[in-house]
């Protein structure tokens, strides 16, 4: 089996990852997994994840945020060297968000038949935003947990990562998202890839 590191900007990243990983018909050992908030810490140790690629899979996932383009935020973060073949680095275009919405039959089991589904997540200036105002449709124990209380200083519930996290490991499908996003897309054909030229 591959040893995978897997570096994520925080718990919901992480999660959707790992279900990345769990589709490569167990090439991959479970991986080790290094996490702190924000895209700081991944963009700070870019040298240290080519490193590692030298001895085992670097797996690396962020967000593009409000960045304009793909090639050019992968450009800033890896820099005019080579790629390392066990470096896998991927950008969720604009969020890991715009991933969670792009399974509609599993978002519906969560939030409920009253919302709206969209047709091209990867498309959404804010998908945490966008995901956000449909949880407000929910079941009041699912929105309880997703969206802030009146007057919080968060912009989400308490709950959010635990009840999303739970919710991508139970009833998310990558295959399915992969249909609505082309950046889980790309992630998921990239991972295939590593897998197949793997290079101990």
């Amino acid at each position: 089996m591959i040893p995978v590191m897997l570096a994520t900007e925080d718990e919901l990243s992480e999660a959707l990852a790992v279900r990345l990983l769990a589709e490569l018909n167990g090439a991959i050992a479970g991986p080790t997994k290094l996490r702190k908030n924000g895209f700081g810490y991944l963009k700070s140790k870019m040298s240290n994840w080519r490193e590692v690629a030298r001895l085992q899979m670097m797996f690396v996932l962020t967000d593009l945020d409000q960045a304009e383009c793909v090639v050019a935020f992968r450009q800033e973060w890896l820099g005019q060297q080579p790629v390392p073949a066990n470096l896998v680095f991927r950008v969720a275009v604009r969020e890991v968000e715009s991933w969670v919405l792009a399974d509609h039959e599993a978002l519906r089991k969560l939030l409920g038949s009253k919302i709206q589904c969209p047709a091209a997540p990867d498309t959404l200036p804010d998908p945490k935003q966008y995901l956000l105002k449909q949880a407000q449709k929910a079941p009041r124990k699912v929105r309880d947990e997703l969206v802030a209380q009146k007057g919080a200083m968060a912009s989400q519930g308490l709950g959010y990562n635990r009840c999303l996290v739970d919710w991508v490991n139970q009833e998310w499908s990558p295959e399915r998202a992969a249909g609505l996003s082309p950046s889980l897309q790309r992630a998921r054909s990239a991972l295939k890839s590593a897998v197949l030229h793997w290079t101990p």
